[in-house]
Parts: C-alpha cells; sequence; structure tokens
C-alpha cells in the first residue's frame, strides 16, 4: 500500500514562495490563477496492513516526523 503525503503552509502563515510564483505567472500574462500556495509531498510505501491500521500509521508519522503543526498542515490519501 502506498500513501500519498500533502504537507503545506496553513492559510495564515504567510507562503512566501508560493506568492513568489503567483506575482511571476501575473507577469507572464497566466491568466485565471488566483493563488499560489508550495507545499511538500511524500510518497510513502507501507508493508501491508489493512486500511484502518494504515491510517493510523500515517496519521502518527505525519504528526510526529512530517509536519511542523506550528505552520503546516497535512492531508493523505492511500492507494492499494
Amino acid at each position: 500500500m502506498k500513501a500519498h503525503v500533502y504537507v503545506t503552509l496553513k492559510r495564515t502563515v504567510l507562503d512566501a514562495q508560493g506568492q513568489t510564483v503567483a506575482d511571476a505567472l501575473r507577469r507572464m500574462k497566466y491568466q485565471g490563477v488566483s493563488d499560489v500556495r508550495q507545499g511538500k509531498y511524500f510518497l510513502l510505501t507501507l508493508d501491508e496492513m489493512d486500511e484502518v491500521g494504515a491510517r493510523t500509521e500515517v496519521e502518527r508519522i505525519a504528526r510526529e516526523v512530517l509536519v511542523n503543526p506550528v505552520i503546516e498542515e497535512y492531508s493523505f490519501r492511500l492507494e492499494a
């Protein structure tokens, strides 16, 4: 099973890199992009376990290792 984990800055935290990309897109005349938020992506390959166990393990890994809870949040999806 694979877990796709996405970590982004909280909306209340200034995303300077995302803002720089958004400004560049506007200068380059790209239309339809109102905001850019950058983040991190992790692909975890899990040993065989049921979905409940996998969710529990990924939640724990994200909270304890991958995310700075003061400024970041995360989401994930599992893939069989």
